[in-house]
């Protein structure tokens, strides 16, 4: 999953974005609002974390802007901003939930999860496709009959990608933006390298090649 973390707090961002890359989510970090937005508007995004003290534009700001171009994409408020109006502000104008800071990295994460469910129309804590399984929790994956195996952070993100959407073809570069963050080797192979990494823990039929395209997992299987 790719991340979006807009916060000018050099000391928390930093906690931030090496707590999401350990959770295995690639992430970009940008430190005020105008940035924030130019990058969401060249830049896909699984979900956003925004603070809003935020020089220049404040949170509030960029929030309101994002939702009036139309950009579904699921965010979080991470601020300090305790008071009743400021939440009801934020949760009004449109973001998916209101954390507030401090908060343990536990806690933002298990919120990060709820609001994917929410989003993608799901109550349910596991994804999968009838056969494969996966839990964003734990980063098990188990397929159907069989004993859980823990994937890598890496092998956890692609097998993550595909099973958001079971049935769509996932390029390499969708798959590559869904694994590296800014700055991020991209490792040569890494796309093939982790795919048969999954295929030996799980099976060769659990990720499928669609040749000239990409790669899937089949829907309802």
């Amino acid at each position: 999953m790719r991340v979006l973390l807009v916060e000018d707090d050099p000391m928390i961002g930093d906690a931030i974005q090496g707590a999401l890359k350990d959770a295995s989510h690639a992430t970009d970090w940008v430190r005020d609002g105008s940035t924030a937005l130019a990058t969401l508007a060249c830049q896909r995004y699984d979900l956003v974390l925004l603070d809003l003290g935020l020089p220049g534009r404040d949170g509030q700001e960029v929030l309101a802007s994002i939702r009036a171009q139309g950009n579904p994409v699921p965010l979080l408020i991470i601020t300090a901003r305790d008071g009743l109006e400021d939440r009801l502000r934020g949760l009004d104008g449109g973001a998916d939930d209101y954390v507030l800071k401090p908060f343990q990295m536990a806690e933002l994460l298990a919120r990060m999860r709820a609001v994917l469910r929410r989003k993608g129309g799901s109550g349910a804590p596991v994804l999968g496709n009838g056969v494969v399984s996966l839990d964003p929790a734990t980063k098990d994956a188990c397929v159907r009959g069989g004993l859980p195996q823990r994937l890598s952070n890496r092998e956890f993100s692609l097998l993550q990608a595909l099973l958001v959407r079971p049935g769509a073809i996932l390029s390499r570069g969708d798959l590559e933006d869904r694994i590296y963050g800014w700055g991020e080797e991209v490792e040569s192979n890494a796309v093939e390298y982790l795919i048969h990494a999954l295929r030996r823990k799980l099976g060769s039929g659990i990720v499928k090649n669609v040749r000239g395209v990409g790669w899937m997992v089949s829907k309802d299987a």
